[in-house]
């Protein structure tokens, strides 16, 4: 009995005289953490970050596209900031200003038909000789005021080319210099009003010649038939010579 208690003794006094450093050492959570370096995880992110970059460059770029867009067509809906219709209007307005003062038989329907009738037409074996002579000479009048009003045409129109020539050059630099589609359509329907324009001098100039010709046409056949019926008088028998008593001295003397 002795000899355990003795033993238990011993036992005791074994564990008592260990060292420290054999004891359990407690160590606090904040000590336990370690930073662990995953290359895969790491390699996931950079790309992550690098498509998320690509799709922000991709927006930024979209952005500008619809930028861009929206200036060309602020562009091509600009107008063109310039109008040739005042000196176009102004050419035509000098034209039919020159048709208008058309001397005697002038562009009217009306008019023509009365003086064809009066003066061009069937020349009655009751008119005088008077009124034969009379009719010539306002139908000769009729032709030269007629050639008269073609040259004042002809010479208007030529004074137009100089005003179309210039409003040709600025309409054409107006075009090479547009900026959007609609100054180009804009600048190439004033080329074509400007084209127009030139068309209808060209028409008036077609028109005082052709009224003219016709009156010069129309002179010679009313001569032609004035000139028969002088003839006819002419030729007509008359009731011959018949005696009668002449005295050479009125006073009887």
């Amino acid at each position: 009995m002795m000899i355990r208690r003795s033993r238990k003794a011993l036992f005791a006094a074994t564990i008592l005289s260990l060292p420290v450093a054999f004891s359990p050492v407690f160590v606090t959570p904040a000590a336990a953490q370690w930073v662990v370096y995953d290359p895969t995880n790491y390699v996931q992110n950079v790309l992550s970050a690098a498509r998320a970059l690509e799709q922000i460059n991709n927006q930024i770029q979209s952005l500008q596209n619809e930028a861009q867009m929206l200036i060309n067509q602020a562009r091509n809906l600009a107008s063109l900031p310039y109008s040739s219709l005042q000196q176009l209007q102004q050419s035509v307005q000098r034209t039919q200003a020159l048709l208008g003062q058309a001397q005697r038989i002038a562009f009217d329907v009306q008019q023509i038909d009365q003086a064809f009738q009066s003066q061009y037409g069937n020349i009655s074996l009751s008119t005088s000789d008077q009124r034969l002579v009379s009719d010539a000479r306002s139908r000769w009048q009729n032709t030269v005021g007629g050639l008269q009003d073609a040259l004042r045409v002809q010479a208007g129109v030529v004074g137009n080319i100089d005003t179309n020539r210039a409003e040709m050059a600025a309409l054409v630099g107006q075009s090479q210099g547009a900026t959007g589609a609609l100054q180009a359509t804009q600048a190439g329907n004033q080329l074509l009003a400007l084209q127009a324009q030139q068309l209808a001098d060209l028409v008036a100039v077609v028109a005082a010649n052709g009224r003219a010709q016709a009156l010069v046409d129309a002179e010679r056949a009313a001569a032609a038939e004035q000139g028969r019926e002088q003839r006819r008088r002419f030729l007509t028998p008359g009731s011959g010579y018949q005696p009668g008593n002449a005295r050479m001295f009125p006073n009887g003397n």
